[in-house]
């Protein structure tokens, strides 16, 4: 019989970072590797994802990285940790792995080790076994994940929902749900992100209704918005402009080459004569689709809004149409586009998030999956710690005990000896690294500290000359501000700090010395102006000191 631990590394009490590993008698599986982006909290901070220091100590008994499917959440912090690790076994559908292609780098992808998988194709692993089944999500090849174990199934949803009308590469095999259901699951971990909604996701998930309105209804130009991960939309934005006159023009490279895969694949299909080129960018009837590509959302438009964009100019006559309805953490980021483009004259629209729902389990699609798996423990993943207690509530209602639902956080780690749920105060220490630009690696809390100050109370640079020989005051000290004060208006400041230096500065030097102390000097500056700035203006600025000798 086995023992079995279940942790996050993230993914609990947060959207996004998803990361949940299961180590069944020291063999590991992780399922996901996904990213969140940062709230603008960490200055410059592109985006966010779960230290994998566990990965690296344990890489000796990692049997892979199971991708769900191929959306950041999920899978955006896998070309970190390849470019960290290249010989982790990651596994995933065809389009998953296509989209982790893309983000890394040439020399990284020869030595990456990518394994594609298929939807209801067994993977052996010794004594365990995994079977990916297909489900519905907005993108295709989105799979949940089986774990046959001594001691029964362990299943990971991912994020899906129970929609009818979605078929092909979207379709759920509800068959093979119900069939693992009825083999035994000893736990079901299971997404949480609208438990605290009512009634079924479906139909509120499809729009093609309000994008046929929004083309009828505004008759100029259309830019619209999108996340190039959701397919779903993609497609059914073709479908409906595909029965008007009008054509779409893609900017960004990187969109581009999305969208022209996804439709040489299959994932998305359209007449490809619908799709216009750079010549059609300012005429009446074109559609013209922008995306953001790991950045904060949003970007492009704010580049175009502000003027930056070389190719696309707001005008009063244009709809600014942002396809995806807010969510957590993004609200407050929508209301002020909203407001910056009726600055400019133009109309905006935008889903409603009361109205269109993303492709996520709610609360009944919840209770169909509870009740097709039948599991003995509950253990509510993906989201902020009120949606995972609101998936708890439903699996209470369904009748599982509430000792066998398991509420957790990063880190906490759950154990099973012999099919049984057993107490544990083992705790995983948990953290995250943060990512800015393309630097590979945590850029630390020191420089986020140095940022904050500088955005706060801004800098004061000291420039000194000292003659190489006599070690005298020779040039300067020059004194250069930015964000600081208003130097026309603080002349009388600028005079006493350039006196306060110089005084520093020379009662530091030794006499007659043949070396200066430099680090001496620059640490007297800076505490000595540092109470001074602060007396005189209350504010805290970066002091930095360079001293030259000529």
């Amino acid at each position: 019989m086995s023992k079995i631990k279940i942790f996050a590394l993230g993914g609990l009490n947060e959207n996004g970072k998803n990361m949940y590993v299961i180590d069944v008698d020291k063999d590991i599986f992780v399922f996901d590797a996904g990213l969140k982006y940062d709230n603008d909290i960490n200055l410059g901070v592109d985006y966010i994802i779960p230290n994998f220091d566990y990965l690296v100590k344990n890489k000796d008994r990692v049997k892979g990285i199971f991708l769900t499917h191929g959306h950041e959440g999920n899978m955006g912090a896998a070309p970190d940790i390849i470019e960290s690790m290249p010989d982790i076994p990651v596994y995933g559908t065809k389009l998953t792995l296509e989209i982790v292609k893309n983000d890394l780098s040439k020399e990284t992808l020869e030595k990456a080790n990518l394994k594609e998988i298929r939807p209801h194709s067994k993977i052996e692993f010794g004594k365990n076994t995994l079977f990916p089944i297909s489900v519905t999500h907005s993108i295709p090849d989105a799979v949940c994940y089986v774990l046959y174990t001594e001691n029964g199934a362990i299943v990971y949803t991912g994020d899906f929902v129970f929609d009818s009308t979605m078929q092909g590469a979207y379709k759920t095999d509800i068959g093979k749900l119900a069939y693992v259901g009825k083999q035994g699951v000893l736990c079901l971990l299971c997404e949480s992100f609208y438990a605290d909604r009512e009634g079924h996701t479906s139909p509120n998930n499809r729009t093609s209704k309000f994008i046929k309105e929004v083309l009828h209804k505004n008759e100029n130009r259309i830019i619209c918005t999108i996340f190039p991960g959701h397919f779903q939309r993609i497609q059914e934005i073709f479908d409906e402009v595909s029965k008007t006159h009008r054509k779409i023009v893609i900017m960004g490279k990187s969109l581009q080459e999305t969208i022209n895969k996804a439709i040489d694949e299959g994932y998305i299909t359209c007449n490809k004569e619908i799709i216009g080129s750079l010549t059609d960018l300012e005429a009446k009837d074109t559609i013209i689709m922008i995306s953001d590509e790991k950045e904060k959302p949003f970007a492009n438009l704010e580049r175009i809004i502000k003027g930056y964009d070389k190719f696309i100019k707001i005008k009063d006559t244009d709809t600014i149409f942002i396809t995806e309805p807010s969510y957590p953490g993004i609200e407050k980021r929508t209301a002020i586009i909203m407001d910056d483009i009726a600055m400019l004259g133009a109309n905006a629209v935008s889903l409603s998030s009361k109205k269109h729902l993303l492709h996520h389990a709610s609360k009944e699609d919840l209770m169909l999956m509870i009740n097709l798996m039948n599991p003995k423990y509950y253990f509510p993943v993906k989201g902020e710690y009120r949606q995972q207690y609101a998936n708890a509530d439903i699996a209470y209602e369904t009748g599982i005990p509430k000792e066998n639902i398991l509420l957790k956080l990063n880190g906490d780690v759950v154990t099973f000896d012999k099919g049984k749920l057993v107490d544990s105060p083992e705790h995983i220490d948990v953290d995250e690294i943060l990512i800015d630009g393309k630097s590979q690696g945590d850029i630390g809390n020191l420089v986020l500290k140095d940022r904050e100050m500088l955005g706060e109370n801004g800098i004061v640079i000291i420039s000194c000359t000292l003659d190489k020989n006599t070690k005298e005051v020779v040039g300067g000290p020059e004194i250069l501000t930015r964000g600081f004060i208003y130097v026309k208006e603080s002349q009388d400041l600028l005079e006493e700090t350039k006196k306060i230096s110089k005084e520093v500065i020379e009662s530091s030097i030794e006499i007659n010395s043949k070396r200066v102390d430099y680090t001496k000097i620059k640490n007297e500056v800076r505490d000595v102006l540092g109470k001074f700035f602060y007396k005189e203006t209350e504010s805290k600025p970066m002091i930095i000191t360079v001293i030259q000798e000529v």
